[in-house]
């Protein structure tokens, strides 16, 4: 099959790059989550809505949030981000006010566009709290980002535009290849007073599971070529993950003797539909039966230690260990470290005229990622939607009518 051709937007060019431009806003873009006990089935439906699931189902996949109050802490996590940005900003001098909008619950995405044009901003830069490439960790916020804007009117009146894909950005890097030197470290001092210094341990970094279908679709894969960019044997999703695990160990000298594996984990959704795997848990036995003594788990795919961090690793993951006598270290996400902060900032420099940093700097051979993503890259399955910050978008960008 041959790849289709790129065409990309007016100040685009042909690896994806826009020119920059002068931002009056920065919108922090995330998934949300609930507040208390009364919030959770309210959120569960906007998570699944369109898929015809019944509160009874919901409920019976709440028990993570009832057991922690129905509060999910992405929230206050985002909130302590959107406040280290705005402080990295401060201390460079840039003038950019920081809006902060969830895709599953308030404050809601299209709330905050129109709050940013009511304060008389016309051209927003999101960053989303997502790092890799697929359907659910960049289109669907795209989409989003491009239903707000025709809900609320506001298309052909306020231009989005994205930063790229964060996955191998340093900021994003440099705070696991900490999180594992110390893990390492602090898994060795507990084999050691245990008496199995000499013990075998294991890497399990670990990601969110997706359909195997999103999996394929995800980045410009064809068949083997890729539409404009590189192609991935395995797609970009998983391809990405690998890439940044093996260079968060490229940057450890204590990782070379100690063997990692690309675990994943919140596999939802209907049994016969075919996810991607090992399962951590799974992983974790297999391990065990393998003799492994010990494991480092490392959450690479995600952001902050929201709620399938706290519960699917925190929880159900080390007592999976702790059943099978096998001694483990989880590693922090990045959080709000000063290194991520200052990176996400670094994002936004990339693409403005004021404060540019022209060099965009990519700890793998798989980056820097587009800042305008290809034309289906990450496909929706369901069907098309308005999206944002992609070569073939109609929404969110400059000279374009309200769509109807």
């Amino acid at each position: 099959m041959t790849a289709q051709a790129f065409h990309p937007l007016d100040g685009v060019d042909d690896s994806g790059r826009m020119a920059p431009k002068n931002y009056d806003a920065i919108v922090l873009a995330s998934f949300g989550g609930p507040e208390g006990q009364e919030d959770v089935i309210p959120f569960l439906r906007n998570v699944t809505r369109g898929r015809g699931i019944p509160d009874e189902r919901l409920e019976e996949v709440s028990h993570h949030y009832r057991a922690n109050g129905g509060i999910s802490p992405i929230n206050a996590q985002n909130r302590a981000l959107k406040a280290a940005m705005e402080a990295e900003l401060a201390s460079r001098g840039i003038d950019l006010p920081v809006f902060w909008g969830n895709r599953n619950w308030a404050p809601f995405i299209a709330d905050t566009l129109q709050e940013a044009y009511d304060a008389g901003h016309r051209r927003v830069l999101t960053v989303t709290t997502s790092a890799y490439s697929c359907y659910s960790s960049c289109r669907q916020y795209r989409e989003d980002l491009g239903m707000a804007l025709v809900e609320t009117g506001l298309d052909g009146k306020l231009e989005v535009d994205k930063v790229r894909q964060y996955f191998d950005h340093p900021g994003f890097v440099e705070p696991f290849v900490e999180g594992v030197t110390d893990g390492l470290a602090a898994l060795r001092r507990k084999l050691a007073d245990s008496g199995e210094a000499d013990a075998p341990m294991h890497i399990l970094f670990a990601t969110h599971s997706i359909p195997t279908g999103d999996a394929d679709a995800a980045g410009p894969r064809v068949n083997g070529e890729a539409d404009g960019g590189p192609a991935y044997a395995e797609g970009a999703y998983v391809a990405q993950h690998l890439a940044t695990a093996q260079a968060v160990l490229d940057r450890i000298p204590t990782s070379a003797n100690v063997d990692w594996s690309l675990v994943y984990q919140s596999r939802s959704g209907a049994p016969h539909v075919p996810w991607l795997e090992p399962d951590i848990n799974d992983a974790i036995k297999d391990l065990a039966a393998a003799g492994t003594k010990g494991v480092v788990i490392v959450p690479l795919g995600f952001v902050s230690d929201h709620m399938e961090v706290k519960w699917d690793l925190d929880t159900e993951a080390l007592e999976t260990c702790a059943d099978l006598g096998i001694l483990a270290e989880r590693v922090p996400t990045p959080g709000t470290h000063e290194k991520f902060v200052a990176g996400l900032v670094d994002l936004v420099c990339e693409r403005t005229i004021d404060n540019n940093i022209a060099e965009r700097p990519a700890a793998t051979n798989l980056g820097p990622w587009f800042d305008v993503c290809r034309p289906n890259c990450c496909a929706n399955r369901r069907g098309p939607k308005p999206t944002v910050a992609a070569a073939d978008s109609t929404v969110g960008v400059p000279g374009t009518a309200p769509a109807s």
